[in-house]
């Protein structure tokens, strides 16, 4: 059947972290979460250390609890509502003092500094711009970033600054949808936006891991494995018969044209 769409996973298939690691990436999350507090001292939320010494511990503690909560839920918990979730519980406590002048736009602005680290750490595969001018040079394909992530803007303004935003028709995070993959929900929202959802077989589902295959495969999508040297802690393993594997991103190629 001829490919009408192609859904591409954003981390370790499109581009990669840099010096991967598990302690790179708390490394960065704690640079992030610096610079967040800096911002909430200047607006004069946390007023002394032992207010912001309990605002982190709290962070930390309900990070983890939402992160295991969405793994085993499906439901994305936003870095957003972890910040508004914290300050309003210590409100509410009166651990802190009213929160009038912290409004939508300030959880956005903390959400947006906790991940502003990711900005420099994400880099593009060697092979994914010429892979992606050549996708886009084809006729009748659309084309969309899939990726579970708590902050939807971080992921295009990584595709922004390497350029690489304009050769996506659709860009779905877990973040903006609710749902992380490999809930079925999510790549049905993609197949929606792409206009294909009556015919699921028709796209293409290529991610690094499990999530990504048996989930695609799940909702009726044709899926191919982009591998990683990098394996993570608990991976879980793709347990489809024969599953097509790639080891770059150009290697699509060979799928869709």
């Amino acid at each position: 059947m001829k490919v009408k769409g192609l859904i591409l996973d954003f981390g370790f298939t499109l581009f990669y972290f840099k010096n991967v690691s598990v302690d790179k990436y708390f490394e960065c999350f704690r640079k992030g979460l610096d610079k967040s507090i800096t911002f909430l001292k200047e607006l004069n939320v946390l007023k002394d250390d032992i207010v912001t010494k309990e605002f982190i511990k709290n962070f930390k503690e309900k990070r983890a609890f939402y992160f295991q909560e969405s793994v085993k839920t499906k439901n994305e918990f936003t870095t957003k509502f972890i910040f508004q979730n914290i300050l309003e519980s210590m409100e509410k406590e009166k651990r802190l003092e009213n929160l009038t002048h912290v409004n939508e736009s300030t959880y956005n602005d903390l959400a947006n500094l906790y991940h502003s680290f990711e900005l420099e750490e994400w880099v593009p595969f060697e092979q994914t711009r010429s892979t992606l001018e050549k996708i886009s040079s084809l006729k009748d394909l659309k084309l969309a970033v899939l990726s579970n992530h708590p902050h939807h803007p971080i992921i295009e303004e990584v595709l922004k600054k390497h350029d690489l935003l304009k050769y996506f028709n659709v860009v779905v995070t877990s973040a903006k949808f609710g749902k992380r993959k490999p809930h079925p929900d999510i790549f049905n929202y993609t197949l929606k936006k792409l206009g294909l959802e009556n015919n699921p077989n028709s796209c293409l589902m290529c991610g690094d891991e499990h999530a990504d295959i048996v989930g695609g495969h799940n909702a009726g999508l044709q899926t191919i494995l982009c591998e990683r040297i990098y394996k993570f802690p608990m991976e879980k393993e793709i347990n489809i018969p024969d599953h097509v594997k790639i080891k770059n991103i150009s290697e699509i190629l060979n799928f869709i044209t």
